[in-house]
């Protein structure tokens, strides 16, 4: 249903959309300094599930609303890519602000069960402004529309972005529970990878703006 081509290039966008930290990943960060491993683990998997939940939503609705209109398409594109962009400058303008200290009180607390935990991931997941622009504005330019069932195509393609996603915010969870004082020692670190996610997050939003559907 979806060429080789099409899932190769996908996974290869959705590699570069992760591996910036945004919210989802400094929550994994954040819940893997306060209460370790068990709830870095579990805090990462809800993330996924409330991603696939968007890319649901973008499957049975948006999505099929960009395919039938070649200016909702545009719209929803330069609107993306737009968003992308200014989220890419916020992140790199406030990078000094990105502190230890600060993620680890905004997600410690008393710990919770493994069930909270997830559906905690999953409410971030769910709500992360990079996932909305992301699922919105770039699984669509993926879809062979030529090849129909698009609502499936979208949700096979989703799955690409869920299982990276799963293994990279599990091994940021992991590696952050295993050097807590490497992490919170230095807000200079978190600066440096906040600077960085900024200026890939401002060439993807180019990108995005460039490229796709020419129908």
């Amino acid at each position: 249903m979806v060429s080789t081509d099409r899932v190769l290039a996908f996974a290869a966008m959705s590699l570069l959309v992760i591996v910036i930290p945004g919210p989802s990943v400094l929550f994994v960060i954040g819940r893997a300094l306060a209460h370790g491993r068990r709830t870095a683990v579990a805090t990462a998997i809800g993330n996924v599930f409330g991603s696939y939940l968007l890319v649901v939503a973008v499957a049975v609705g948006i999505g099929s609303l960009v395919e039938r209109s070649v200016t909702v398409y545009l719209t929803v594109k330069l609107a993306g890519a737009a968003y992308l962009v200014f989220l890419g400058v916020q992140a790199f303008r406030h990078r000094g602000e990105l502190k230890a200290s600060a993620i680890t009180s905004r997600s410690a607390g008393p710990a919770r069960g493994d069930l909270r935990t997830v559906l905690d991931g999953a409410l971030v997941g769910v709500t992360n402004p990079k996932g909305v622009v992301f699922f919105a504005a770039v699984l669509p330019q993926f879809v062979d529309h030529s090849a129909g069932g698009v609502p499936a195509q979208m949700l096979l393609l989703g799955l690409i972005p869920i299982a990276i996603g799963l293994v990279t915010d599990t091994l940021w969870g992991l590696t952050a529970s295993a050097a807590r004082t490497w992490f919170a020692g230095s807000d200079r670190r978190l600066s440096m990878i906040g600077g960085a996610g900024g200026c890939t997050m401002i060439g993807l939003g180019l990108t995005v703006a460039v490229t796709g559907r020419a129908d």
